[in-house]
Formats: C-alpha cells, structure tokens, sequence
C-alpha cells in the first residue's frame, strides 16, 4: 500500500513540458500534427504518428502507476494488437482464456491465425495445471472476465519463466492501483483505459506497459509503423480521468461492498461472485456477478435498479451487462455489474427496492 501510495503521488505531481511558456496544470491539449524542424531534430517533436506531447504526458502520468515504460493505444483491443505485433513471430503458440474478454481471442483466432500465430485456449480454473510448454505467449485476466475468477499472477509468472513464455496480465478490472502485475512478475500489462481509468464513459483508450526495455521499444516501433496512435483530445480526457481515479475507485468498491449482502440475502438471486484475491489486490474492486433465473429477471433487475445497462464498465454510473447474449458461457440471468460513485446510500435503497419487487 506505501508504493502504491507513491506511485499514486507520482502521477499527481507530476508535470511534462507540453510546449507551453510556463507551465499548466493539468497539461494543456496539443493539437498539433507536425512540429518545426531544427538542423538535428529532436526524434520525439518529428510527426505527431511518431509522438505528441499530450499523448506523452499521459503515458508518464500511467508509467507512474505501473512503474514501468508505458505507451498508449486508441483503444484496449489496440494494445492487445501492439502485444502480439511486438511478442509473436510466425510458427508462435499462444495461450488466451477460453472464458476471457471474447474480442481478444477472436483478434488471435481471426487476424493472427493469417499468419500462423496459433490459439490454444484453458478455463481460469483449469490453468493451473495447464502446461506450459512450446507456448510464446500467455495472456490472462485475473479476475477473468465476466466470470471473475482469481488466477494467481505471481505462480504462474514463475511457471512462464520455466517454460519460456511471456506472461501478459490484462489489468482492466482492477487497474494498476489496486492491482499491479508487474509488481508480480508479469513481463506485460495491458489495459483498456476505457473502463475505470477514464472512468467517465466518454474515451476509448489502452495501454500497454513492461520493464522490458527491447519489448517497449518493438511495441513503439509497431506504434510508429502502424500509426497506431491515440489522438491527443481523448489522451486528454484520460489524463482528466486519471486525476480523480483513486476518488472514484474507492468509492466504486465500497458501493459494490454495501451491495453484496443485499445480492447474497436475495431469493431473486441464485449465485453471486465477488472476487477476493488479498495476496496480490489490494482491494476486492467494483464488479459482482450475480445470477438471477433468467434473462427476463435479470433485465428487470436492470431497470428497476436504475443500473444503466450497457456492455463497458468501470464508469461513474452503475451498470449491468448480461454477457450471454454476446457468447460467453454464463447462464442466461448471469449480470455483470459495476458499481459506480452514486450516494451509497441512496443507491443500496434503489437495489433492495428492485430486488423486493421481482
């Protein structure tokens, strides 16, 4: 919790020139696509595809956080792309959880299979004894998404060592501050800056970071080639975003916490899960699942409770998504629900209220 606190006033104070005289707080938007050229010019204030001093504000703001070199993506499914440009080569295995974030597996299964990059997929609770071997690439979430199992980063860090593999944890759930991977051993972490980091709904956004300097420069070199990078206006609502995301995360894991014994106490619920890794997260987060006996149910739920019902998480509002409808192997009444910053109170009211009248 003291290095987290640290890194937390890290990012606070710091400040990076944004080619202003003076300087502003927080950094201003430059919105600038190329820079004038000095007899040597600065390889950094080339072409803004190659950087920008507001994309680079923000990526020190995060490195902070994961204390490590990070770089930014337009979206989290960006960054997963950057991963595998940088990590994979032709002939390359990749294990990906079977009940992880869809999109990404369908990003190996469909683009990279081209290039004979293979997928092997294990559930989260099948990993532990799944080998290891021949694989260049391990990609995780932890807790999964939308099951929300705990997979233990630092076992199976140690685990990829062994078997030669690079281990990369998707963080979006828990976010560097109540959950390092790095810190744990992972050799990457990816995140979808979209959710609680933004935290406002408004942004797409990723990032990846890694303490392996040769790594972070093949995923700039993929950045730089691909033109895969962020536009500075949404770099600047993330830096917005970035300023309140201790606030917001503490409040969005003491409403989930005042809504668990209402969703454990309910005859309209038939399984609840509320992740709990104390080794390795500082705090449970803000996402429960809850089961309700069907879809109808659980979209009543929904309404009733006020809860915006929309696939993103991690906002300023409460929210619900009943992932079946997209394929995931959850019951038909599965709800993935993120708690937002509403008055805990007035918001724990709202759901016993819903919860009595199904």
């Amino acid at each position: 919790m003291q290095d987290q606190s640290k890194r937390l006033m890290a990012m606070l104070h710091m400040r990076t020139d944004a080619l202003t005289a003076g300087e502003a707080i927080p950094e201003p938007i430059t919105l600038t696509s190329a820079f004038e050229l000095p007899a040597q010019p600065d390889p950094s204030r080339v072409y803004a595809r190659l950087a920008n001093p507001t994309v680079e504000a923000v990526e020190a703001r995060i490195a902070a956080l994961e204390a490590a070199p990070t770089r930014l993506f337009p979206s989290g499914l960006g960054a997963y792309t950057a991963v595998a440009m940088a990590a994979l080569k032709a002939g390359d295995k990749v294990l990906m959880l079977s009940d992880g974030y869809y999109a990404a597996r369908n990003l190996m299964a469909d683009v990279f299979a081209r290039f004979d990059v293979s997928l092997a997929t294990c559930a989260a609770t099948e990993l532990e004894t799944c080998p290891l071997d021949d694989f260049a690439l391990v990609i995780i979430e932890t807790p999964s998404n939308p099951g929300l199992d705990i997979i233990d980063i630092a076992a199976l860090a140690e685990r990829c060592r062994v078997a030669g593999a690079r281990l990369a944890v998707d963080n979006t759930v828990c976010t560097p501050l109540l959950q390092n991977p790095l810190d744990l051993g992972a050799d990457i972490s990816i995140c979808s800056d979209t959710k609680a980091m933004g935290g406002h709904s408004d942004l797409l956004m990723g990032h990846v970071s890694s303490r392996d300097e040769a790594f972070i420069d093949a995923v700039q070199s993929v950045r730089n080639l691909s033109g895969n990078i962020p536009a500075p206006f949404e770099c600047w609502l993330l830096l917005r975003g970035l300023e309140t995301l201790e606030l917001r995360l503490a409040r969005m894991c003491e409403n989930a916490r005042a809504a668990l014994p209402l969703l454990e106490g309910s005859p309209a619920v038939t399984q609840v899960v509320y992740p709990q890794a104390h080794a390795q997260a500082s705090d449970r987060g803000f996402l429960i699942g809850a089961t309700f006996k069907d879809a109808e149910t659980a979209d009543r739920f929904l309404k009733k409770a006020g809860f915006a019902a929309m696939t993103s998480f991690g906002g300023l509002h409460s929210s619900g998504d009943r992932r079946a409808r997209w394929g995931d192997d959850v019951a038909g009444g599965f709800l993935r629900l993120s708690f937002g910053v509403e008055p805990t109170d007035a918001l724990t009211a709202q759901i016993e209220a819903a919860l009595a009248e199904l």
